[in-house]
């Protein structure tokens, strides 16, 4: 019986004694790792599916021929499968499964929790009092969301405090040309300034026309009781949101609210797109793109739809969908959104009308997209072949690793290393090596035989993760003796690498690539030469950027933190209340105690700190 015949009835064996129960199924390789997750209403028929005779499409097949073995958790509800199965692909990034991006690395927009609320944009979402909306599909949208309520609106977008800075400076240009509602004079009540927040809370949560209904009501009461210049702010901030109204792609009656996702997939990659509908119009869209390997059959689709919600507070009453689920899924999906959104949520999927059409534009989309990134892979495939051309190497290039070092004297000495993956930035594996084997002395050669050492070392330890990962091509920011200082590692460590050099012209800018002993002209070589630019700017302003940060923070340090009795908090109100380290350097024993928490101890070490440092 062949190996593989053996192990998969094997495997159908063990998964015909699982349990008839809801719970999660976790597929490994013959390495242990992960490559897998799903969840399932009953285990026992849904696992052994996969390791029955019958027909499984590409994607399938090839994950069942890499499970070597698979575990199980058994769950009370689809509830608890589904949030637990979410939980385990983001902690694993299992190769075939389909997988959102962090939620930590959108924009959302942010209401304070401060007694005159601020309208901010911020990347990071904190367990605090204040309200966020989002996640945004980018910066820009949520950037021109901003705007609109800003100059709209009139929301104070100045970096002054409320109450506390009411009358005491002039309003600001905004004020003047009538984009600020000109809260710091004091003028606006916070009843008037309550609505025109719960006005913007209205548009985030894509409610415009409630937002104007509110907005003319609060217009009323104030005509009523004579606040005429209230009522007519009211007035203009209607006005303008029936300009923003007309100028957004309307797409169904205006008292619409309903997400569509659109589904394509080809033998290359899938495609989910997502059309946000508001009060009619088009809000936002996202596209999300897989590769070729994540399975998308309807169970992970279902899965991906979940997912996306738990990283969303707004959720519509109804959510359209161009593919069809399985009447288990569709139910415990509405089960699911009901619970987390607090009202009734149904799912959709149209077969007929205006969601129809609806739905085929979204899919429309998605295969736009899907073939926008085919097109994309393909050239920089195409260069990458040419650079193996060019550069005589063994095989292309999928990985390619670039290293440079920075310094500021001989002070926080760094290797940084970028990695591009099939001609794309791979940020997440991006490595900085602090050098630690030079004395006080700078030695370019000595540093990057240190970082390749270090590097060679995690290659041949670690089983897992990116730097366990050979690189097919290594680019060093130097010449040939850059090259030479490398190659001398690789011999010492019994390790065959392409390593060039990538050398620079007078003025700074990419010239050629190099080995020990011959250079490369790349100048005719478009393409490649755009691609090797590029990676030679980016290890040069990621090596740069980290070591001027060490150094930024050094600094700050070495000046208020490594006094005697002071910390973060008390370097914070000394900068704060002298606004320069100048000039509390030059500040006098009684000035510096006169600081809210700073002691006359405090201000003598301060004081006298200074001094002997201006001595030395």
């Amino acid at each position: 019986m062949p190996t593989t015949f053996k192990r998969t009835h094997e495997l159908l064996q063990k998964a015909n004694a699982l349990p008839l129960c809801p719970g999660v199924y976790i597929m490994r390789d013959k390495n242990g790792k992960i490559i897998y997750v799903g969840k399932s209403r009953k285990l026992k028929n849904r696992v052994s599916q996969y390791f029955q005779q019958s027909k499984k499409n590409t994607k399938t097949s090839r994950m069942v021929n890499a499970a070597e073995d698979f575990e199980y958790i058994v769950c009370k509800t689809e509830i608890e499968a589904l949030t637990l199965e979410n939980s385990l692909i983001k902690q694993n990034a299992p190769k075939y499964n389909i997988k959102l991006k962090d939620a930590k690395s959108y924009p959302y927009i942010k209401v304070t929790d401060d007694e005159y609320p601020r309208i901010v944009f911020t990347r990071n979402r904190r367990a605090d009092k204040s309200k966020y909306y989002g996640p945004f599909s980018g910066s820009g949208i949520a950037y021109s969301i901003l705007d609109i309520l800003h100059k709209s609106l009139g929301i104070p977008n100045c970096k002054r405090k409320f109450p506390q800075e009411f009358g005491k400076e002039r309003p600001c240009i905004y004020y003047q040309m009538k984009q600020c509602c000109g809260l710091c004079t004091g003028n606006v009540s916070k009843d008037e300034y309550n609505a025109l927040l719960q006005c913007a809370t209205d548009i985030l949560k894509g409610n415009i026309s409630g937002a104007k209904k509110a907005l003319e009501e609060k217009m009323l009461t104030f005509a009523e009781s004579e606040q005429f210049e209230a009522a007519a702010r009211c007035r203009d901030t209607m006005r303008a949101l029936e300009r923003l109204n007309q100028k957004q792609n309307i797409v169904a009656s205006p008292d619409t609210n309903m997400d569509v996702f659109g589904f394509y997939c080809d033998e290359f990659a899938s495609c989910i797109s997502i059309m946000y509908i508001r009060d009619g119009v088009v809000n936002d869209k996202a596209d999300y793109v897989f590769n070729s390997d994540a399975i998308t059959d309807t169970e992970a689709l279902a899965s991906f739809v979940a997912d996306h919600y738990i990283q969303r507070d707004i959720i519509p009453r109804y959510i359209l969908l161009s593919f069809d689920l399985a009447e288990d899924d569709v139910t415990m999906l509405e089960e699911f959104l009901t619970h987390r959104s607090g009202h009734r949520v149904y799912i959709k999927h149209p077969e007929r009308g205006n969601n129809k059409e609806l739905a085929v534009t979204v899919v429309q989309n998605a295969e736009e997209k899907a073939r926008q990134i085919k097109i994309e892979a393909q050239k920089d495939e195409s260069v990458l072949i040419d650079i193996a051309r060019l550069l005589k190497l063994e095989a292309i290039p999928e990985r390619i690793e670039a290293y440079d070092i920075s310094n500021i004297g001989t002070e926080n000495i760094t290797a940084g290393m970028v990695v591009y993956e099939s001609g794309k930035p791979a940020k997440a594996d991006y490595r900085l090596f602090k050098i630690r084997s030079l004395n006080n002395t700078t030695d370019d050669y000595a540093s990057m035989q240190e970082a390749l050492r270090r590097r060679i070392k995690h290659l041949k330890e670690d089983d897992s993760g990116s730097f366990s990962k050979y690189p097919d091509l290594i680019l060093i920011d130097g010449g040939k003796g850059h090259v030479s200082a490398v190659k001398e590692v690789l011999r010492e460590e019994n390790i065959e690498l392409s390593v060039f050099g990538m050398v620079k012209d007078d003025f700074h800018k990419t010239r050629a690539l190099c080995t020990e002993n011959e250079e490369i002209n790349i100048a005719k070589e478009r393409a490649i030469f755009m691609l090797i630019y590029k990676i030679q700017e980016e290890v040069h302003r990621f090596t740069v950027d980290k070591v001027m940060s060490a150094k930024s923070s050094a600094l700050k340090r070495s000046s208020l933190e490594n006094i005697r009795g002071i910390g973060p908090s008390k370097a914070k109100k000394l900068l704060l209340a002298f606004g320069t380290l100048n000039a509390i350097k030059n500040a006098t024993e009684a000035e510096i105690s006169a600081i809210n928490g700073i002691s006359e101890a405090d201000a003598k070490n301060i004081f006298e700190y200074f001094r002997t440092r201006e001595q030395k």
